[in-house]
């Protein structure tokens, strides 16, 4: 007899242990074996990005090093981000608490008058003191699992969410570390374009001075009083720059544009050599990608859930009660009512609804899987795109440079010549433009190749170490 008592709970139990709806498996993604653009790349360095979160001291700038750790915790982005990982987690905890039972207690005590006649017809008061007190339980049976899959719906929304903050984070500091090598490239500028403003200003005088000698036309002070003015012109509009991107430093920050400054430094550093891995780890170290797969696999758990809507809801319920109207006796077991039972709902008729539902979450999971895949393939783009720049870019710094050194030679060769009185001055203001020119175009340069490897560690995951790494970000 006992036998039978066990058996139908084992069976709820047995129930209860299932869950409906499809388990997930994560999608293949389109990763090739290698890069296209890897064949002509530097060799790796034995530490990996990935083992490297401050992934920007690989520039060795301990200006940028200050600013990348002060980005980290001040960005109103990032701590929007964190933020909305914040109430991810409570919505998981909050899932989690529907799987266990829930109890109340309640109480309450009224004194109250009644109206009475009195044996001579004059009415008297009566002075009742009423208590009551009860608690109750109710406990949702996840039979059908539907609980359980809202609960893996919400945690891998949770680490959904927490990738898509280090994403934030990611973005952040690669915006602030390029804007940071834009603005150094345009203090590298202003002071080329000063020191070719002095240059000019001696080539000026010596015009001059010849005009004066009868010796130089007056159109070569001209030509060389337009090319002075007109290369002061570019130095302001280099301060405008520069101007700009400070102000768009200070905003990344979380600090007003007024109230930040950075002050001009000399020289730009020179690009790191990054290491490659194998395009499969993009699948682990960028955070966008992750985010991406957790979204899948939430939408997943949301079938089952629409699933278990086919099926009845078990519930166990339970009460007792103690009421009286004396508080002395509140506790006798004659003034207590209880009651305990199970509740069973079905939905009968819903006129197409539940499919409806199921057939929209299948289709919510398609759109994610695409949008995973999608994701994966923008990575391996943006990686791609990033290796034959930074190839291209090293090749072009080479070749740039030769061209620098050739017009600094003839600017020299030919500026002596015209003192001599050789050659027009037609000559020097053309290889003096030249100069300039290749000077301007080297600096550029070595300012693409710093953004570029910034693309590139941003395309590669930078510090990115998984969904096992803390939260860096705090509310304040």
């Amino acid at each position: 007899m006992k036998k039978k008592t066990l058996l139908p709970l084992a069976a709820l139990l047995a129930l209860s242990a299932c869950a409906v709806g499809p388990d997930y498996h994560r999608p293949d993604a389109p990763i090739p074996s290698a890069y296209k653009e890897s064949k002509d790349w530097k060799p790796a360095e034995p530490k990996a990005v990935n083992d490297d979160p401050a992934w920007w001291s690989r520039f060795n700038d301990p200006v940028l090093d200050r600013l990348e750790r002060e980005v980290t915790v001040s960005s109103q982005t990032i701590l929007q981000s964190e933020a909305a990982y914040r109430a991810a987690i409570a919505a998981a905890d909050s899932a989690n608490a529907q799987l266990f039972p829930t109890f109340g207690v309640s109480g309450d005590v009224t004194r109250s008058k009644l109206g009475a006649n009195s044996a001579n017809g004059r009415s008297s008061g009566i002075i009742l003191n009423e208590g009551s007190v009860g608690a109750s339980a109710s406990w949702t049976l996840d039979v059908w699992g539907k609980l359980r899959r809202n609960l893996e719906a919400a945690e891998a929304s949770a680490d959904s969410s927490k990738a898509q903050l280090a994403a934030a984070r990611l973005t952040v500091q690669a915006a602030l570390a390029s804007d940071y090598f834009s603005l150094r490239g345009a203090d590298e500028l202003s002071r080329l374009l000063n020191a070719t403003v002095d240059a000019y200003e001696k080539s000026l005088t010596i015009t001059r001075n010849q005009y004066r000698a009868g010796t130089a036309a007056k159109s070569d002070v001209d030509q060389a009083t337009t090319q002075l003015e007109a290369t002061r012109a570019q130095a302001i509009a280099v301060g405008v720059t520069r101007a700009q991107l400070e102000h768009a430093i200070a905003v990344l920050l979380g600090k007003a544009p007024a109230d930040f400054r950075l002050e001009p430094e000399a020289g730009l550093p020179d690009a790191p050599r990054i290491p490659l891995s194998l395009p499969s780890a993009l699948l682990e170290r960028r955070p966008d990608v992750a985010a991406a797969e957790r979204q899948m696999a939430a939408a997943n758990a949301q079938i089952g859930v629409a699933i278990s809507a086919y099926f009845p809801s078990l519930t166990l319920g339970g009460s007792v009660t103690n009421t009286s109207n004396a508080l002395n006796t509140l506790f006798n077991s004659s003034n207590q009512v209880w009651s305990f039972g199970p509740s069973l709902a079905e939905t009968v008729i819903d006129w197409g609804a539940r499919d409806a539902a199921v057939a929209q979450a299948r289709a919510n999971y398609d759109a994610e899987v695409a949008n995973y895949r999608q994701t994966v393939l923008t990575a391996l783009q943006q990686v791609e795109d990033d290796l034959i720049a930074e190839s291209r870019l090293e090749r072009e710094a080479v070749v740039e440079k030769r061209a620098v050194d050739s017009a600094s030679e003839a600017e020299r060769l030919i500026f002596n010549q015209y003192k001599a009185g050789t050659v027009a001055y037609t000559s020097v203001v053309t290889a003096q433009a030249a100069a300039l020119a290749a000077r301007q175009s080297a600096l550029t340069i070595h300012q693409n190749q710093l953004t570029t490897s910034v693309a590139l560690l941003q395309a590669l995951g930078g510090g990115w170490t998984g969904l096992g790494d803390e939260v860096t970000a705090s509310a304040p």
